[in-house]
């Protein structure tokens, strides 16, 4: 592959410890490492979800990113209301400037980018909080700026065919040469494959493959630690 093209929430960082941090910090009671991972779950599922909602302009940014833990506390008859959950979402803004990469991503990082490859980042979300998220983990080392592509920039967003053909017209790819890497088997696998590139699900929340799916991954891997032997070896 000439052309590696990555994720970044969740992929390149571990996304639950933001969260654990946040839950401990906002929510009263002993609940266990197990049962907050349970409730992290809940919360992406509800934020994939409503991201789509809000892209689509049927809600509010705000209403995204209250709704999401409002949603996961439901589940788990933890009580949430709007003022408190907006609470939660700037605490985990603030944890979420704390985060680091993976430390074989920064090994695999700094071996592709000795190789010449081309390297992007694609993500889904809002502009400036996934532009700090960039800046924190220092992505710009290996990745220039005009290679970073926020879908909140665009007015496209993941899986949709639009911003990954804007990608490939950008950095003049080829298709048949190109990888993307990312953690979502909905928005990166089927986005991926879809525009005709590869697609490696860095699949480490163990999470069910849609079987009915018309697309599959390329490769599917459980940690960094594996997604950096298979393209080192």
């Amino acid at each position: 592959m000439n052309t590696i093209i990555l994720d970044v929430d969740d992929t390149l960082y571990d996304q639950a410890m933001s969260f654990h941090h946040t839950f401990r910090k906002m929510i009263d009671g002993t609940f266990t490492y197990d049962e907050i991972d349970q409730i992290y779950r809940s919360s992406r599922k509800y934020s994939e979800i409503l991201f789509d909602q809000s892209e689509a302009g049927e809600i509010t940014a705000f209403e995204w990113q209250t709704g999401r833990i409002i949603r996961a506390c439901q589940d788990y008859d933890i009580p949430m209301d709007e003022k408190k959950a907006a609470a939660f979402h700037e605490v985990y803004k603030e944890e979420q400037g704390k985060i680091t990469l993976f430390p074989e991503v920064i090994e695999l990082l700094d071996a592709l980018q000795r190789e010449g490859k081309q390297l992007a980042i694609l993500t889904n979300g809002e502009e400036h909080h996934q532009s700090m998220k960039i800046k924190q983990l220092q992505l710009n080392k290996w990745i220039p700026e005009e290679n970073i592509f926020i879908s909140g920039s665009y007015g496209y967003a993941k899986p949709k065919r639009e911003i990954f053909d804007l990608i490939e017209k950008k950095l003049a790819c080829d298709p048949a040469q190109t990888v993307y890497v990312g953690d979502s088997f909905e928005k990166d696998v089927i986005g991926a494959k879809q525009a005709g590139w590869q697609a490696i699900w860095i699949n480490h929340r163990t999470r069910e493959m849609d079987q009915d799916s018309a697309f599959y991954p390329d490769k599917e891997v459980h940690s960094a630690e594996e997604l950096m032997r298979y393209f080192l070896t």
